[in-house]
């Protein structure tokens, strides 16, 4: 398989592991790369020692990083300390890259950026990314509303009108072979990849959670702002994130006014739930998706089926 991605990114496979907060380490971003992928660690809202150790772990692979862009904006000198550790790419999500844009370009680091509206990726056209990730409303963690099905080939089109070099990637419920052979139908060069690899043996995934979400079906996701008033993160209103339901999700969805009254109370109550597992608190972030998966297994391996699949597909189609 050749995409403009694979040759961009210097890989085998056309596929980027998402930067997902907390679950994407070191091992797994090195393992993802190491099997032909980009492997990604998930930077998420900026501890810049637990990013270096991670950096650390991956043990000298080739992979990237990911930052929320509105977070970045509070610690901006992190973005210098993160470069300083010659990512594969540089992938912001969820804000405006502009102000970050010109540092990681003179750096020579590729720019990612997820958007997730038209108007977003016309935003990161203009600061001159190299990768835009068109993310729809099935992935897991946080997102917005459009559907992958629809936004991809819009955004496609977009950058084909501007007569740009920029890539795309799809996100956004993407599992299996299946949905990386549509993706490429629909005018991707690639796709970013979270849940299943958040399913994989190099995840930081409590393994009680893990069980739990192989369990479930893509019916048992809901999109809310429940996780982030507990954890007391002021995420833009316009954004939300998929996880599993459970007891703790449906005795707070839509009671979030009521849940900020008792933040101290329910925040450590969820705070010790993550440590042991306790599933009926600890909240996983998973896509529409999960209900594709029945068991964990190794990133590598993950990666592997993945492409053989793929190619299957697409050998029938032109047939």
């Amino acid at each position: 398989m050749k995409t403009r991605l694979i040759k961009a990114l210097g890989i085998t496979c056309p596929v980027i592991q998402a930067p997902m907060a907390f679950a994407a380490g070191g091992a797994l971003a090195s393992a993802v790369s190491r099997a032909g992928g980009l492997g990604m660690i998930g930077g998420a809202y900026g501890d810049a020692a637990w990013i270096g150790q991670q950096f650390d772990i991956a043990a000298g692979a080739r992979v990237g990083c990911g930052l929320i862009t509105w977070k970045l904006a509070e610690r901006p000198h992190l973005l210098g300390r993160v470069l300083a550790r010659n990512p594969a790419a540089l992938f912001l999500s969820f804000g405006n890259p502009a102000p970050f844009a010109p540092a990681i370009k003179d750096a020579g680091v590729p720019l990612i950026c997820q958007v997730q509206t038209l108007r977003d990726a016309r935003q990161a056209l203009d600061c001159g990314a190299d990768i835009i990730v068109a993310q729809g409303a099935e992935a897991g963690g946080h997102g917005e509303a459009r559907g992958t099905f629809a936004l991809v080939p819009e955004i496609a089109d977009e950058i084909a009108r501007q007569n740009t070099s920029a890539l795309l990637c799809a996100a956004g419920g993407i599992t299996d072979g299946r949905g990386l052979a549509a993706a490429l139908m629909l005018g991707a060069d690639g796709v970013v990849i979270g849940t299943r690899f958040w399913a994989s043996h190099e995840a930081l995934v409590h393994p009680r959670v893990l069980k739990r979400a192989m369990a479930a079906t893509g019916d048992d996701t809901i999109r809310t702002r429940v996780v982030d008033v507990v954890r007391g993160y002021d995420w833009p209103g316009r954004y939300n994130g998929r996880v599993l339901r459970n007891p703790f999700i449906q005795k707070w969805h839509g009671s979030e006014d009521a849940l900020k009254l008792e933040a101290g109370v329910e925040a450590a109550k969820w705070a010790a739930a993550q440590e042991t597992g306790d599933i009926d608190v600890a909240t996983a972030f998973a896509g529409e998706g999960v209900g594709l998966i029945s068991s964990a297994a190794p990133a590598g391996d993950i990666l592997a089926k993945l492409m053989a699949d793929a190619q299957r597909c697409l050998a029938g189609a032109a047939a």
